[in-house]
């Protein structure tokens, strides 16, 4: 059961520790790194005796030592580079790290926040703990309520089955006395967030970015993609096994077998009806073409089963409402659709469907057989089961870079550059964590309203899902904070927001390898610089471009620029198109964004990293590793690629 979750609300901009303890090395990492460092020196020695004279450029320090050991350990050398670059460089790191029990990947992204997953544990857990902050006291309530399965397996599955009675009831477990769809539509989806059919939320109104606005999407499916749904025979297996966990969940809950069998594949066939007007992903990329403003009462006309203001009010309570209210639509043709659908289906169908989206919220927090039966359908998806100033100094580096490629693109007219170069220029940067959560009452602040006990994690759960859902209510009436964020401090990763044009960058990420103060540039600029380099390329993608300087969707580019961008991300396209994972083919269209910012982000990050070289002179090599400076650069970024 994972019981390290972090919550997400309000972060703002703070400062950054890079050293710390992430940044401590392992026992086990310095007696290898004292072994390797004794044996050079013992070279050295020799070397001196025999009057031969070791390189003078070579790094010796502790640091250097210690990392070009692991470079070397990662290393395949049997192979040629230029045959199969990931391999060579990659090779000996997947022999010596087996694919660890419960995971379906590992790489240094999942090591980190293994790592990082364990100090928070380590805090949260010390018998010290003597915060003067109600919200981190919250925080250990919370993680003890995780950690207290005899009372979650005391309590089984009453705390859902209240929770569903509470909501009117469920025809699968027993009598359903609300033949009532709006009011079931609302409870399921406010205070609890499940949200079927649609999503709603309050965030930045991309044309507009000086403003939030409702924004309201399609939505419904529980497996990752509608394909699941569709493609039934290359998904056999998978759809069978959810049915299964569907049947197994409803039983568990006080379903009869029989009934139960024939009322899930009810809800299982809803929902492929719903994969089938669900909109492709790979459609879905030009945000200029999907996006709509209109008022409630437009969007009463568009999808007339729903009563909108009564919804919306609802879930944004205690708003007031009127149906002049903006609303950004981003799936038009979905929600007609999904309006007819609910228009010809059973109510005692939509029920049942509303329901089980309420079950899904519920279930993480339930007993042990509800966590065995969520990992048998993990298993079949995924073939595993689930597992509970500087940096500064370098965005600037990078972002100079970029600026000074753009010069060197003969398709981009003069005005549309020098526009790229101010959005460059007005890119905002949050590193390491929000500084409000250094000061204990402005995060009792954030979490004010959230009540948490140490002994009832179901109810925790609930609690959070109506506390995030007020949360989200009030920001509707305020501009748009800039300085919050949408990761929490520990987390491995980092991302660009188009509609307020910021890149982050969490304290989680800013560790080795992919960045150590005593490493040399080489490496850093490989590691957390392509991280850099790639959000900031974002900025620029298929859809990034979209957004200008001020986070503003609309067309800044001159037409000619936008035809001759277009004709070389189509070359794009194809090229990865022809690339394939376990025989299936990419989709080049769809992972179109994150293969710009990978290209772009590398190139970015070794040119900064080559300026950096002609202000500072070369630096020296590492040890034992027999490859220059400028090769290493690209070596590191092979095996710490970012995801989005």
């Amino acid at each position: 059961m994972l019981c390290l979750g972090v919550w997400q609300v309000g972060f703002r901009k703070g400062g950054i520790q890079l050293m710390g303890p992430l940044g401590r090395r392992t026992q086990l990492e310095v007696v290898l790194a004292g072994l390797l460092l004794a044996s050079l020196f013992a070279l050295f020695g020799c070397a001196v005796a025999l009057g031969i004279h070791p390189a003078r450029n070579l790094c010796l320090t502790e640091a250097c030592v210690t990392v070009a050991s692991k470079i070397v350990e990662a290393l395949d050398r049997s192979v040629d580079p230029c045959q199969d670059f990931y391999q060579y460089a990659c090779g000996g790191w997947i022999r010596k790290n087996p694919l660890p029990d419960g995971r379906s990947r590992w790489n240094t992204f999942n090591s980190i926040w293994d790592q990082n997953q364990a100090v928070l544990k380590h805090l949260l857990e010390n018998a010290t703990f003597n915060s003067s902050s109600e919200a981190e006291r919250k925080t250990r309530n919370y993680y003890l309520s995780c950690l207290n399965e005899q009372r979650i397996e005391e309590l089984g599955a009453q705390p859902l089955i209240e929770l569903i009675s509470k909501t009117g009831g469920w025809n699968i477990t027993g009598p359903w006395d609300k033949d009532n769809f709006m009011e079931v539509l609302k409870t399921v989806s406010g205070p609890y967030r499940a949200q079927p059919f649609f999503t709603i939320g309050v965030s930045v109104d991309p044309k507009n970015s000086n403003s939030n606005v409702i924004q309201v999407d399609q939505s419904g499916l529980f497996l990752p993609s509608r394909d699941y749904y569709l493609n039934k025979t290359a998904n056999d297996k998978v759809l069978k096994a959810y049915l299964d966990y569907m049947v197994e969940l409803g039983m568990l809950l006080g379903g009869e077998k029989n009934s139960t069998q024939v009322q899930m594949r009810e809800i299982l066939e809803f929902e492929t009806a719903l994969a089938n007007i669900t909109v492709p992903q790979d459609e879905r990329r030009d945000e200029e073409k999907i996006y709509h403003k209109i008022t409630i009462a437009e969007l009463q006309t568009l999808a007339p089963a729903v009563d909108w203001l009564d919804y919306l009010t609802s879930a944004l309570s205690p708003l007031e409402l009127n149906d002049t209210e903006p609303v950004v639509v981003y799936a038009k043709e979905y929600l007609q659709q999904v309006s007819d659908l609910i228009n010809k289906t059973d109510r005692s169908l939509l029920n049942n469907y509303m329901m089980w989206n309420l079950v899904q919220k519920g279930v993480p927090s339930l007993d042990q057989r509800f966590e065995n039966a969520q990992d048998k359908l993990l298993e079949s998806l995924y073939g595993t089961k689930k597992r509970s100033c500087a940096a500064e100094e370098m965005i600037n580096e990078i972002r100079a870079a970029f600026k000074d490629s753009l010069d060197n693109l003969g398709w981009m007219d003069k005005q549309t550059r020098q526009a790229a170069k101010d959005k460059a220029d007005a890119i905002y940067d949050m590193i390491g964590f929000p500084e409000f959560i250094l000061d204990p009452k402005e995060l009792n602040d954030v979490y004010d309203g959230y009540d948490v006990s140490d002994d009832n994690f179901f109810q925790n759960m609930l609690n959070f899902y109506n506390f995030s859902a007020r949360v989200m209510a009030d920001q509707l009436r305020k501009p748009p904070n800039k300085d919050q964020w949408s990761m929490t401090p520990p987390t491995v990763n980092a991302y660009y927001m188009p509609t307020k044009n910021d890149i982050v960058f969490p304290a989680g990420i800013l560790q080795a390898p992919f960045y150590a103060h005593d490493h040399p540039k080489a490496l850093n600029f490989g590691g957390i610089g392509v991280v850099m380099g790639h959000e900031l390329t974002h900025a620029f993608d298929d859809q990034g471009r979209e957004y200008d300087k001020d986070g503003n969707l609309r067309p800044w580019w001159q037409n000619s620029s936008v035809e001759a961008f277009k004709n070389r991300t189509e070359c794009m396209v194809d090229q990865y198109n022809q690339y394939t994972i376990n025989g299936e083919h990419i989709n080049g269209k769809q992972t179109l964004g994150e293969n710009i910012a990978d290209n772009g982000g590398l190139k970015a990050a070794y040119h900064a990293y080559k300026s950096w070289v002609q202000r500072y002179g070369e630096e020296k090599r590492l040890p034992a590793v027999n490859l220059t400076n400028d090769q290493l650069s690209p070596l590191l970024t092979k095996t710490t690629q970012i995801t989005k």
